[in-house]
C-alpha cells in the first residue's frame, strides 16, 4: 500500500491500519487541491482508486502527491465544459469546491457554493454519472440558537426564512438542488463536518495561532455556556475525508441514505464522550503547546463588550476594503454550544473516526510547531484572514468581477 509522503505520522498510521472497503476505480475531486479536498484525492489513492482527477481553480501546492494514478486540472467550477472534461468516465463525484468561512463577498459564495452545485448536477446528469456526494456545512442549519448535542433531524429545516451569513445560505441553496436531483439515476448525499482541523489546514488552526502569538487572541465569554465554556465538536480532517469516502458506499437504490443530509465529527473519541470538547481550553492547549502565552493569562471578554465592536468593526472593514476577524457572526459562533448527536451518519453510512481526537490535536498541533511556527512573525499584517487563504480567494474574486 502507499501513502501520501505528505501524511503526517498520524496519518500514515491510520492509513496502513485501515481494512475498510474499497473506492470507485475512476473518482473525480472538485476543490480537490483545498485542505480537505487534497487529502480525499490522497485516501482515495491510499484505498487503491485506478483514477483519481482533482479539479481545482489553482494549481495543487508544491508539497503535492505526484501519483501515476492522478491527474491535477485546472478549472472554473462555472466552466461547465471543462467540468465535462474532468468528470468524464467517472464512477463518483465529490463535490468539495466551494468559497469558504465568513470572508468572500456575497457574489462568490453564490457563484462557487450555489451555481457550481448546479453545474456539478448538470454535468453529472449529462455524462451519466451515477453518482455525487458533497461537501456541505452545519452552518446551512444555524438560526443562532445553541446546537447541544442535536441530531441532524433535530435541527432547523431547508429552507430557512434567514441564514447567519451569505455562505450558509449558498450551501443550503446547493445542497437543496443536490437532494431534489437525487433519484436512481443520480443518487446524493451530502456530508458535513463540524469545525474541521489538521495538518496542513489553511484557514481555523493558523487564524487562531496567529491572533493568539500576535497576543491578539482572548478567551470570548458569554453567561450562556458558563463563562467560556461552550461545548464543540471537532472533527479532524481524515476522520471527514473517511466519512466522504464511506458515503459513496451508502448511495445504492433503497438505501436510507439517499438525498440525506449527515454530520460527522471525532465523535465519542471527544474528552468528552458525548461528542464534544470545551472550546477555549481545547485551543489553549494547542496555542501553549505551540509555545505562545496561555490566553487565559489575559482577560476574557464578554458578549456585552464583543457584539457592539463587532459591529463597529463591520464598519471599518467595509472602509478599508478587507474583512476583519472580529465580526458579529465570529462571536456568536465563538460562544455558542455547537455539537452534535452523529448516531445518523453512524448507523446509516456506518461512521466511526479513524482517528482520536486526542490523538488528532496532537498530530496538529505538532505539524504547525514544525511546518508554520518557523515562518510565523509577529509584525505585519493582523486584522484578515490568514495569509495561506487568501490565493484561491483572490483567483475566485477575480472571476467573479471579470463576470
Amino acid at each position: 500500500m502507499q501513502v501520501s509522503p505528505f501524511a503526517s505520522a498520524e496519518q500514515r498510521r491510520a492509513a496502513l491500519a485501515y481494512k475498510g472497503d474499497s473506492v470507485p476505480a475512476h473518482c473525480c475531486v472538485t476543490g480537490g487541491t483545498g485542505f480537505v479536498g487534497q487529502r480525499l484525492v490522497e485516501m482515495l489513492l491510499e484505498r487503491g482508486a485506478k483514477r483519481v482527477v482533482s479539479f481545482d481553480i489553482v494549481p495543487p501546492p508544491k508539497a503535492h502527491w505526484e501519483h501515476p494514478n492522478v491527474e491535477y486540472v485546472i478549472g472554473d467550477i462555472c466552466d461547465v465544459e471543462a467540468l465535462e472534461r474532468a468528470f468524464k468516465g467517472a464512477d463518483c463525484v465529490w463535490h468539495n469546491a466551494a468559497a469558504v468561512g465568513p470572508f468572500h463577498p456575497h457574489e462568490l459564495y453564490d457563484k462557487v457554493n450555489r451555481q457550481g452545485t448546479l453545474n456539478v448536477i448538470e454535468v453529472c446528469r449529462k455524462l451519466g454519472i451515477p453518482k455525487i456526494v458533497m461537501s456541505s456545512s452545519p452552518s446551512t442549519r444555524f438560526d443562532g440558537s445553541d446546537i447541544n448535542g442535536l441530531s441532524e433531524a433535530e435541527m432547523p429545516k431547508l429552507p430557512m426564512a434567514t441564514y447567519l451569513q451569505a455562505y450558509a445560505q449558498s450551501k443550503a441553496e446547493g445542497e437543496m438542488a443536490l437532494t431534489a436531483a437525487c433519484c436512481d439515476e443520480l443518487m446524493t448525499v451530502a456530508v458535513a463536518p463540524h469545525q474541521v482541523y489538521g495538518p496542513r489546514d489553511n484557514l481555523f488552526v493558523p487564524n487562531m495561532l496567529e491572533a493568539a502569538g500576535k497576543n491578539l487572541l482572548r478567551v470570548f465569554s458569554s453567561a450562556r455556556t458558563g463563562y467560556g465554556q461552550n461545548r464543540v465538536c471537532f472533527t479532524y480532517v481524515d476522520n471527514y475525508a473517511h466519512g466522504l469516502i464511506i458515503a459513496e458506499k451508502a448511495l445504492y437504490k433503497g438505501s436510507p441514505a439517499l438525498g440525506k443530509f449527515y454530520v460527522v465529527t471525532d465523535g465519542s473519541t471527544h474528552p468528552h464522550p458525548e461528542g464534544y470538547a470545551l472550546f477555549w481550553p481545547t485551543m489553549d492547549k494547542m496555542i501553549t503547546s505551540i509555545g505562545f502565552t496561555s490566553i487565559y493569562t489575559r482577560w476574557k471578554l464578554s458578549t456585552w463588550f464583543l457584539y457592539p465592536v463587532a459591529y463597529v468593526c463591520n464598519v471599518v472593514g467595509w472602509l478599508m476594503g478587507t474583512k476583519l476577524k472580529l465580526n458579529p457572526f465570529n462571536v456568536r459562533v465563538l460562544t455558542m454550544h455547537r455539537w452534535f448527536n452523529i448516531s445518523a451518519a453512524e448507523r446509516d453510512l456506518k461512521y466511526q473516526p479513524i482517528i482520536p481526537f486526542e490523538a488528532g490535536m496532537i498530530d496538529t498541533t505538532e505539524w504547525f510547531k514544525v511546518n508554520w511556527l518557523p515562518g510565523f512573525s509577529t509584525s505585519g499584517r493582523s486584522v484578515g484572514i490568514a495569509q495561506q487563504s487568501e490565493a484561491k480567494i483572490n483567483v475566485q474574486a477575480a472571476g467573479t468581477d471579470r463576470k
